[in-house]
C-alpha cells in the first residue's frame, strides 16, 4: 500500500458512483400477489417511480413519463402511495391532487379537484375501505390568505362519476392527524391526532370511532371518535389492525416505544360510550387496558418525521414480526405467546416491515450493503437465544456498485462521556481504503456529523455520502447526540429546553474522545450537517473553539427567523427545544449562530436549496454576510429548483465535490480527484 496524506488518498467512490444508478427505497406496498415499492431517483430529477414485482421475478416501473408519487404535506411527505388489488392511488409531486391507475389501465385518472392556488390542497398516508369505494387519509388545505393550514381526514371517492369532487371531511378539529385505519371490516376507524405545540415524538392521542358508508347517499360517515390510549405525556405511532378485531400500537409509556394491544372488544365498550375527552385529558381504562407485547427495552417505533413508517407486520399464522433498534443497530423479533424472540438477520437497518404471505416484506440494509427490498421467511420455532436466522429473498437487488468490500468502512458503535456525566453514542467509521494508508504518526482528519431533526437518528448503513470521505482518508463519526431517536424517551427528552446547549456538547466530546483514543488529528476536525444538524454545526463553529472548518447543508442560523417563518408542522417546534416564542426571545437571540458571529473563527461553505420552505434562504445568505463582514474563508452554493434537501443528480455531485474542495484548501491537502474548484472567498 502507498503512503499517502490523509484526505489525498484516490478512490473509485465518487460524487459520479452516489448519484450513478442510485434509487433511494422508500416505502413496501403488497399487493394481491405481488409487493409494490417507490423509489427516488436522482437521475430522473429526484422523481419518485413506483416498481411493481411480479411473481416470478420480473419488475416493472408504474407510473407513465410525467408523474411522480410524492406528497408535500407537513413538508416533510411520506405515505404518498397505497394499493387495493392491482389498483393503486397515488399524490402526485407536480400537483398534489390525489390520481388513480387501475390495474391495467396505461393512464391516470385525477380523483381530487384543482384548487385556486398551486398545491393548496395535499394528500398522505390513506388507505382503502375493505370494499375499495373509498381512499381515506390526510389531507392539509392551505387557505389563499396565507393564514394556517388545516389538517383534516378525509374521504375520497376512488371511482367517481363524472369530474372529481371535493373529499368528504370525516375528522376535524385537531392540529395534526396521522395513521388513518379502517378496520378490514369496514365499520371502524383508528387515527392519531396530536396538537400545537406537542410534535408527535413528544404527545399524540389514539383515537377510534365507528365508520358508516351510507350507500344510499353514497357517502362515508363517521361517529363521535374515543381516545383509547395516549396524552401529552406519550407518544403512539402506527396503530394497525390486528386480524381478530383487536388494535395494536407502539407507546413509549415505559420511557421505550414498545407494542401495545387493546382487544376489540374493548374497543366496542369504549365506542358505545359517550364522544372523545378534549385534547390531552385522561384516556382512562381504555388506555390502562392495553396489554403490552414481550416488553423490551429497545425501540419499535421511530419518530414521526414522515408519514407510512413500519416497524411491525401481524403475520399470517397470528405472530408479529418486529425491527427493533438497540446500540446503534436495527434488529429482527418475532413476538409469539407475550416472548420477544430476537431473530439473526443481515441487515442493521429496516424500514417498511410488511406481512406477505406466509412471512413479511422489507427493506433492509446492512454496513457493507445498500438498502434492498427482501421477503422474509421467519422459522416456526426460532430458538430464544436470538441464533435462529431468518431465510431472506431478494427481490429488489442494491446496485452493483463493482467495488470490493475492502472498501467500506465498517462503523463501531461506542459510548463516550459528556457533560453532566452524561453518555451519548455515536458511530465511528475510520479511514479505510485497500491501497493508501497515511504517514507514520501522522493521525486522520476527522469528519464530525451532526444529523437533522434534531429528533432522528445516525444509522449504520453503506451510505456512499460517508465512504466517499472515509476512503479518502478521513475518519467519520455520525453523533446520536442527546435528543436523538433510539434510546428511550428520557434521552429525546435532554434536548428539551437545551437546543444548541446539549447537542453542541455531544459533538465537541465525541471528537474530543476520539482525539483521546488517537482516532483523529486535534487541529484537522471538520463538522458538517444538514437543517437541525446544520444548526449545531453552526453553533459549534460560534460558541467552540475546537473545529478547524465546516459545512451548513441548509441549516438554521437564526431561530427567531425559523420560529416566525417555518411551516405549520415544526411552527411550535422550537416551544420544547428552546422555549415558547416570543417570551423567550432573548433566548432564542442567545442561541442564535447569527446574532454571535464576532465569537466565529472557522471557514465555513454553505449549500443551500433555494426553493426550501422549512429553513428559507435568506438564513444562509444571512451567515455569508456575517461571514464576510468578518473577513473569513467561506463559500456559498445556492441550488435552484431544490427544496429541503438536495434531490438532483448535478446538484448532489456538486455539494459534495465542492465540500471535498473546500476541505482540501482549508486543511492543507491535495485532493485526488479532479473537480471543479468553488470560490473561496478570504481565503
Amino acid at each position: 500500500m502507498a503512503v499517502t496524506p490523509f484526505g489525498s488518498w484516490r478512490s473509485p467512490i465518487t460524487a459520479e458512483l452516489l448519484v450513478a444508478g442510485a434509487a433511494s427505497i422508500g416505502e413496501v406496498v403488497v399487493g394481491t400477489d405481488d409487493v409494490w415499492w417507490s423509489e427516488a431517483r436522482p437521475e430522473e430529477g429526484g422523481r419518485v417511480q413506483l416498481v411493481r414485482h411480479r411473481p416470478g421475478g420480473r419488475t416493472v416501473d408504474v407510473l407513465p413519463d410525467g408523474f411522480s408519487a410524492r406528497t408535500r404535506v407537513h413538508e416533510y411527505g411520506g405515505g404518498a402511495w397505497w394499493l387495493h388489488g392491482d389498483d393503486v392511488v397515488f399524490a402526485n409531486a407536480a400537483d398534489q391532487r390525489l390520481h388513480r391507475l387501475a390495474g391495467g389501465a396505461d393512464h391516470p385518472v385525477v380523483l381530487t379537484p384543482p384548487t385556486g392556488r398551486q398545491h393548496a390542497d395535499r394528500y398522505a398516508d390513506g388507505r382503502f375501505t375493505a370494499d375499495g369505494r373509498w381512499f381515506v387519509c390526510v389531507r392539509e388545505r392551505h387557505p389563499d390568505d396565507g393564514a394556517e393550514p388545516v389538517n383534516e381526514i378525509v374521504a375520497v371517492r376512488v371511482h367517481p362519476d363524472g369530474e372529481p369532487v371535493d373529499a368528504t371531511v370525516l375528522v376535524t378539529g385537531a392540529d395534526f392527524y396521522a395513521a388513518p385505519r379502517p378496520s378490514p371490516d369496514g365499520t371502524r376507524l383508528a387515527f392519531l391526532r396530536w396538537h400545537h405545540p406537542d410534535m408527535p415524538w413528544d404527545g399524540t392521542e389514539l383515537c377510534v370511532t365507528r365508520l358508516y358508508d351510507d350507500r344510499p347517499l353514497d357517502a362515508v360517515v363517521t361517529g363521535e371518535p374515543v381516545v383509547v390510549a395516549g396524552s401529552r405525556d406519550e407518544s403512539v405511532t402506527q396503530p394497525e389492525w390486528a386480524p381478530d378485531g383487536a388494535l395494536t400500537f407502539v407507546s413509549d409509556r415505559s420511557d421505550w416505544w414498545n407494542l401495545y394491544r387493546i382487544d376489540g372488544a374493548t374497543i366496542s365498550a369504549a365506542l358505545d360510550g359517550v364522544g372523545a375527552p378534549a385534547i390531552g385529558a385522561e384516556t382512562g381504562a381504555v388506555s390502562e387496558s392495553a396489554l403490552a407485547l414481550a416488553p423490551i427495552e429497545a425501540e419499535i417505533g421511530l419518530p414521526h418525521w414522515v408519514f407510512g413508517d413500519s416497524r411491525y407486520a401481524h403475520l399470517a399464522d397470528g405472530r408479529i414480526l418486529v425491527a427493533w433498534y438497540r446500540h446503534g443497530f436495527d434488529h429482527l423479533g418475532v413476538v409469539d405467546a407475550g416472548v420477544m424472540v430476537p431473530l439473526t438477520s443481515p441487515f442493521t437497518e429496516i424500514a417498511s416491515v410488511r406481512a406477505f404471505g406466509r412471512g413479511a416484506v422489507l427493506v433492509g440494509a446492512s454496513t457493507t450493503s445498500e438498502a434492498v427490498v427482501a421477503a422474509i421467511d421467519v422459522p416456526e420455532t426460532p430458538d430464544l437465544d436470538g441464533s435462529t436466522p431468518v431465510t431472506v429473498a431478494v427481490l429488489r437487488p442494491a446496485r452493483d456498485l463493482g467495488l470490493d468490500p475492502r472498501w467500506f468502512s465498517v462503523p463501531e458503535s461506542f459510548e463516550f462521556p459528556t457533560t453532566g456525566d452524561r453518555t451519548a453514542h455515536a458511530l465511528f467509521y475510520p479511514p479505510t481504503n485497500p491501497d493508501f494508508v497515511g504517514p507514520a504518526g501522522e493521525r486522520p482528519p476527522l469528519i464530525v456529523m451532526s444529523h437533522g431533526g434534531p429528533t432522528s437518528a445516525a444509522r449504520p448503513r453503506l451510505a456512499l455520502g460517508v465512504q466517499f470521505w472515509t476512503s479518502r482518508g478521513f475518519g467519520v463519526v455520525d453523533v446520536n447526540y442527546g435528543g436523538s431517536t433510539g434510546f428511550g424517551r428520557a434521552y429525546r427528552q435532554r434536548l428539551h429546553g437545551a437546543w444548541g446547549v446539549v447537542d453542541v456538547d455531544d459533538v465537541v466530546a465525541a471528537a474530543r474522545h476520539l482525539v483521546a483514543r488517537g482516532d483523529a488529528d486535534a487541529d484537522r476536525l471538520v463538522i458538517r450537517g444538514g437543517s437541525a444538524g446544520g444548526y449545531t454545526t453552526l453553533c459549534a463553529l460560534t460558541f467552540r473553539d475546537v473545529f478547524a472548518a465546516g459545512a451548513s447543508h441548509y441549516g438554521i442560523a437564526d431561530l427567531a427567523a425559523l420560529a416566525r417563518d417555518t411551516h405549520k408542522f415544526e411552527a411550535r417546534y422550537l416551544d420544547s427545544l428552546v422555549g415558547p416564542w416570543p417570551e423567550h426571545s432573548d433566548l432564542y437571540a442567545e442561541r442564535s449562530p447569527i446574532n454571535r458571529t464576532a465569537d466565529l473563527d472557522a471557514p465555513l461553505i454553505v449549500l443551500q436549496g433555494l426553493d426550501d420552505e422549512v429553513v428559507p434562504p435568506n438564513q444562509a445568505e444571512a451567515m455569508i454576510a456575517a461571514l464576510e463582514s468578518k473577513g473569513l474563508p467561506w463559500a456559498y452554493l445556492a441550488f435552484e429548483g431544490e427544496g429541503h434537501g438536495f434531490r438532483r443528480a448535478e446538484n448532489i455531485r456538486r455539494a459534495l465535490e465542492a465540500e471535498a474542495w473546500f476541505y482540501s484548501r482549508i486543511l492543507g491537502f491535495e485532493l485526488a480527484d479532479d473537480v471543479e474548484p468553488v470560490e473561496i472567498a478570504n481565503l
